[in-house]
């Protein structure tokens, strides 16, 4: 004969029927037995928290349900080990977080990061030291993202709801430091990061070694940053100093900062698929004789944060690394307001602009403007943007401007107007009025704020 058991849950739901044979029983006993139902105890586990470092642990749960939650991890200073910080709780950078030579910070895929206030040198702000490493590599469903401690997102989320597009300025930004070449002032081969003090070491770069590797940073938003330590010294949402051609920057977003979207100060780094959106001063700022290449790329401003230019763009400083061409290829700069102007070539730019589309028809148009040096006395030419646009090294090409007079030349030299506006015919002789402009899709950035907000 054939003894049924039933295995029920805590509910008393019938989960299993378990057959035995039991030879030893006599025959009306076996069927007194199997006309009833023996009731035994609960056969599944019980589900919950199982991670004794959370807040919400269940010390009776047997199997974890993914449940788990964390209070918000504090860092600040210098980082002595390699670090990872989880998607599973959001991390707070308190003051300086660096990672210094030797060490790697690895952020995962849809980690939020929120930075505490700070105004000046008390900042907060992450910075990559030469010879330290950042492995953040998001994805566009799950995006790496920094933000202000004022910012009301919460982890799972795309946005807040409290901050707009005109709220920056709550923290300072992220910063990479490399030993690829750079072009600074009386031949030097390396500088020191704005805002930290040379003292610290941390913000020293710069080298011979090109293919230097800072990294990874992809699929990353950096929002309402940007602190201005004093005149001419600012922490930008990004700042790439130095940094090599190893390192990977992709589909990068900057949203709402003070000062500049992404500033590079020499370097030979590439950047694929960056959006600046509402920076206070420029978007894309290039110094030092930066010499990689930035790849579709969108730069959209508007009024009510003192938007300066859609780029900056300077050249060599010094005698050092002077050949060193930068490439801007398929990119939009757009003003939707008053306020800002497409481009300045300045201090002996050089490098190409190729497909790019400059639109500023809601202030009725604007100029690429491109610096003229000129010898005070003699009205004699000096070497600055306007010689290297004449000797085919500051190139722009296949380049559409919606509004105004495309280029326009200037100089310090108040008294060479002559000269000038003579070199002012040449200089439109140079550029490309009928191109058809950049072609970069929107579409890039949809896993942006930006685009979360239909700001695209």
């Amino acid at each position: 004969m054939k003894l049924l058991f039933v295995c029920t849950d805590q509910n008393q739901k019938q989960t299993t029927i378990k057959k035995m044979k039991r030879s030893y029983f006599n025959f009306v006993a076996i069927l007194g037995l199997a006309a009833s139902v023996a009731v035994l105890p609960a056969c599944n586990k019980k589900e919950g928290c199982t991670d004794p470092t959370a807040t919400n642990y269940d010390a009776d749960a047997k199997e974890d349900d993914g449940s788990c939650s964390y209070d918000a991890a504090v860092k600040s200073g210098i980082l002595t080990a390699d670090e990872t910080w989880t998607s599973d709780r959001v991390w707070v950078i308190s003051g300086r977080v660096v990672v210094p030579d030797g060490i790697t910070l690895t952020i995962e895929a849809g980690t939020l990061i929120k930075a505490e206030t700070g105004q000046e040198t008390n900042a907060s702000a992450l910075v990559v030291a030469r010879g330290g490493k950042i492995m953040a590599e998001g994805t566009a469903e799950n995006p790496i993202i920094f933000t202000s401690i004022l910012d009301n997102i919460e982890l799972g989320q795309r946005v807040g709801t409290n901050l707009t597009r005109t709220d920056n300025e709550k923290w300072g930004g992220v910063a990479l430091c490399g030993r690829a070449k750079v072009s600074t002032q009386s031949g030097d081969t390396e500088g020191n990061l704005e805002g930290i003090p040379p003292s610290a070491n941390y913000g020293l770069y710069g080298g011979s070694n090109d293919a230097d590797n800072s990294g990874v940073m992809k699929y990353v938003s950096i929002r309402h940053c940007g602190i201005s330590i004093g005149e001419g010294n600012e922490l930008n949402a990004l700042t790439l100093c130095g940094v090599g051609n190893e390192t990977v920057i992709e589909n990068i977003e900057i949203y709402a900062t003070l000062d500049d979207g992404i500033e590079c100060f020499g370097g030979s780094v590439d950047v694929t698929n960056s959006l600046i959106y509402y920076q206070g001063d420029d978007g894309i700022d290039l110094d030092q004789n930066y010499s990689g290449t930035f790849e579709n790329f969108i730069v959209i401003h508007g009024d009510g944060i003192g938007t300066d230019k859609g780029l900056e763009i300077d050249g060599t400083e010094g005698s050092t690394y002077t050949d060193g061409r930068f490439t801007l290829r398929n990119g939009l700069v757009k003003s939707e307001g008053q306020d800002g102007t497409a481009g300045d070539f300045k201090d002996k730019a050089q490098g190409t602009i190729e497909n790019v589309t400059f639109d500023y028809s809601s202030k009725g148009g604007s100029v690429n403007k491109v610096r003229a040096k000129y010898d005070a006395t003699t009205c004699a030419p000096g070497t600055d943007s306007f010689t290297r646009l004449m000797a085919d090294l500051l190139v722009f090409t296949n380049v559409k401007s919606i509004g105004a007079c495309p280029i326009e030349l200037y100089t310090s030299s108040s008294a060479c107007t002559a000269e000038l506006a003579a070199d002012q015919v040449l200089a439109e002789t140079k550029y490309s009025t009928n191109g058809t402009g950049g072609t970069v899709s929107t579409a890039l950035f949809s896993w942006t704020a930006a685009s979360a907000r239909g700001q695209l």
